[in-house]
């Protein structure tokens, strides 16, 4: 029975909810077929190809609460930092010359980093490398913030919603932050014409499986353009320091069925991912993922950055990791690409079957 619903969303790429729920509930019956199918989803659209993003933490300062995360405002003991415009742009001149590109931006929610000094950054780092993607993740902007940006240069933005359950999304933040105005983000930056990225923890505190349920649903009706998922781990310096983590197999699972509905999708195996398990990026990408997200940032700061504990590759300078990341990748038969690897020209060949 199970087998056939996977059979079924192979095809058709979609289900109910019912029956998206029936297969997380049953998903050690149909794990290994799940994986086999996602691999095979992916192979037919983008081949053994994986694409790498360069990562670029650029600052910690954020003004939000949120009760999972490491630099939280009200967390005392991080230690704040902020790179430079100048060091910003040597982290993506690194990385271009290891081969990246698409350098994604993130950071907390820091207003120091107004419009005008992203527009900047931008139009710096296109006007060098203007082969290349940027990718902004610096939270909830208004839609006018967003426009600009855009019309800078910049290709794609990541907003993980968290959650689609609303009650679960106040679970998760501080009141004075909105699931309402978290969608209404996302809505904007579609509107725009962002390539638009969201995603959700795994075995974040109260979720349920009727939850994960709910969000292929969603991410089936979104239709974005990339999905971060990976497992919820705890930060021993928030609200949530005793909390269990999440784990690897029901994210590897969920990774599959995200393939399968969204066959085009641009889908990474998270840090979060290899940091519980220290084979989760193969793991992963033999599941239906086909990004991988190697850090550029100055090692002087990636121990600053810590939104949940031992986050893996803290000091491995960007091209060992490239070298360690191909080692392991030809392994499973996976190549490390370095074109853009735009979703926009996946999509045209999607509409065409």
């Amino acid at each position: 029975m199970y087998k056939e619903l996977l059979d079924k969303l192979y095809k058709y790429h979609e289900l109910s909810y019912l029956e998206y729920l029936e297969l997380i509930k049953n998903r050690d019956e149909v794990r290994d077929y799940a994986s086999l199918l996602a691999s095979k989803t992916c192979m037919k659209y983008y081949g053994n190809k994986i694409y790498i993003r360069g990562l670029i933490e650029f600052t910690n300062y954020c003004k939000n609460n949120c009760y999972y995360c490491g630099i939280r405002a009200s967390n005392k003991v991080a230690e704040r930092y902020r790179l430079s415009k100048e060091e910003i742009i040597e982290c993506a001149n690194i990385g271009y010359d290891l081969g990246f590109r698409t350098f994604v931006l993130q950071g907390g929610e820091d207003s120091y980093f107004t419009d005008d000094i992203l527009v900047s950054i931008i139009k710096e780092i296109k006007a060098l490398h203007s082969d290349c993607a940027i990718t902004l993740s610096i939270g909830e902007r208004s839609k006018e913030s967003y426009k600009r940006l855009k019309e800078a240069g910049c290709d794609r933005y990541l907003l993980r919603h968290e959650t689609i359950d609303k009650n679960h999304y106040e679970l998760l933040h501080p009141k004075n932050m909105s699931y309402f105005n978290r969608m209404e983000c996302i809505k904007n930056l579609k509107e725009l014409g962002y390539q638009l990225g969201v995603g959700f923890m795994v075995g974040s505190p109260n979720q349920t499986i009727e939850m994960l349920a709910e969000e292929m649903v969603f991410l089936k009706q979104l239709n974005p353009a990339m999905v971060g998922i990976g497992p919820f781990i705890p930060h021993k310096d928030t609200p949530f320091k005793d909390k269990n983590s999440g784990n690897a197999e029901l994210t590897t699972f969920l990774l599959s069925l995200i393939r399968l509905t969204l066959p085009g999708v641009l889908l990474p195996a998270t840090t979060a991912l290899a940091t519980i398990d220290k084979e989760g990026r193969e793991k992963g990408i033999l599941a239906g993922a086909n990004v991988l997200m190697p850090n550029l940032s100055p090692l002087g700061v990636r121990k600053k950055y810590l939104l949940y504990d031992n986050k893996v590759c803290m000091g491995e300078e960007a091209a060992s990791c490239i070298r360690c990341l191909k080692k392991r990748l030809s392994k499973i038969d996976r190549e490390i690409v370095t074109d853009r690897g735009d979703y926009a020209l996946m999509n045209r060949v999607l509409e065409r079957e």
